[in-house]
């Protein structure tokens, strides 16, 4: 075990397994000290977690959830990849809202994702973010969360 995975441990979370990407891409790819993921979506044993948009079917609390979701998600491409205890910080963090007409709370939404992953990294979790909302996401999805770590 190392740092971080003896963090996920503590806290009682278990990454979930690498969602297989939904069309030509792959969940992550290093680029020197970098490792960028595709976005992800909150998928959950290889099921959308919920389809609809926020303001709308889906309430900003339970996009909230679903934007964590999408956050270990991305946490599992990153240790397929290169390993989570070879993350040194995270960069950034980008997330997608799907938003009725009118909601303005995209950065309460990806808030999910960020107090994620300040949880497991503490000061090395805090990052530049961007909270975007956008008319649609693949198959219906409420949220969609991207991130890019540095790696030893």
């Amino acid at each position: 075990m190392g740092r971080w995975t003896d963090r996920l441990a503590e806290l009682g979370i278990e990454l979930p397994g690498v969602v297989t990407p939904l069309a030509a891409y792959v969940p992550a790819l290093r680029s020197g000290s970098h490792v960028y993921t595709s976005g992800q979506v909150p998928m959950v044993a290889g099921e959308l977690a919920a389809a609809g948009k926020v303001g709308a079917e889906i309430s900003a609390e339970d996009a909230k959830q679903h934007a964590r979701t999408c956050a270990l998600n991305a946490l599992a491409a990153v240790d397929s990849l290169v390993g989570l205890d070879s993350v040194v910080r995270v960069v950034k963090v980008v997330g997608f809202v799907a938003s009725a007409e009118g909601f303005t709370g995209q950065p309460g939404v990806i808030n999910g994702a960020s107090e994620l992953l300040g949880e497991i990294f503490g000061d090395a979790g805090r990052h530049a973010r961007s909270a975007v909302g956008v008319a649609e996401l693949p198959l219906g999805a409420p949220v969609e969360v991207e991130l890019i770590v540095e790696v030893e």
